[in-house]
């Protein structure tokens, strides 16, 4: 396996572990990607496969394609989280104790390890393969 190569599966083996990570706590609750969202947890599960499978069968334009997909996905989500926290209790009439409430959800480390195994994934990929594999020798 090539360094590039072993960049991007690096990058998806980080994804894979950080959706188990703690994401979001609120008082004594820590939530993870599944907590938050099963169904969007699974499709992180699913691409960061496909993207191991990629590296793995050497697809360079599969590997490519699907970190360009992690790091919208990753996006995405946290939008998404952002959104879920903004509206978490909007159903409380007095809006100081909503705001106060929704200031107590913070984000935790979880989210380094996501956007850090997108950044590698997307490393591998945007590499110059020609440059990395040559070894030269003066003599």
């Amino acid at each position: 396996m090539k360094l590039p190569s072993l960049i991007s599966f690096a990058g998806f083996v980080i994804i894979i572990a950080a959706t188990y990570c703690p994401i979001i706590h609120f008082a004594i609750f820590n939530q993870n990607v599944y907590q938050l969202n099963k169904p969007y947890g699974i499709v992180f599960l699913l691409v960061a496969i496909v993207g191991i499978i990629g590296t793995v069968f050497s697809n360079a334009k599969l590997t490519q394609t699907i970190a360009w997909v992690m790091a919208a996905l990753v996006l995405f989500f946290y939008i998404a989280a952002l959104v879920k926290i903004h509206f978490s209790f909007s159903f409380i009439p007095f809006h100081s104790l909503a705001n106060y409430l929704t200031g107590k959800i913070t984000f935790r480390w979880g989210w380094y390890l996501l956007v850090f195994g997108a950044i590698l994934a997307l490393a591998g990929t945007l590499s110059k393969r020609s440059n990395l594999n040559k070894i030269t020798v003066d003599a």
